[in-house]
């Protein structure tokens, strides 16, 4: 979809991989509150922020707990 490995779930993307960022979809409704969680930006790959999604810099996911985090929820 954007250049990098991504995964889906009922043909929607949730999460991917690009360069050394994890791609986090977390929905409109959620954006603002999770880009003030550590490690995270708004992710702008066409050069403009796409709401409910954002990166994810690998500090972010260096644990099992914090990636599934970002997979699962919680």
């Amino acid at each position: 979809m954007f250049g990098g490995l991504d995964y889906l779930s009922k043909g929607k993307m949730f999460a991917g991989i690009l360069n050394s960022d994890l791609v986090a979809r977390v929905g409109p409704v959620a954006n603002d509150q999770a880009l003030k969680k550590p490690h995270t930006r708004p992710m702008d790959f066409t050069g403009r922020s796409m709401t409910g999604y954002l990166y994810v810099s690998q500090d972010g996911t260096t644990s099992a707990a914090q990636l599934r985090t970002w997979l699962i929820g919680g």
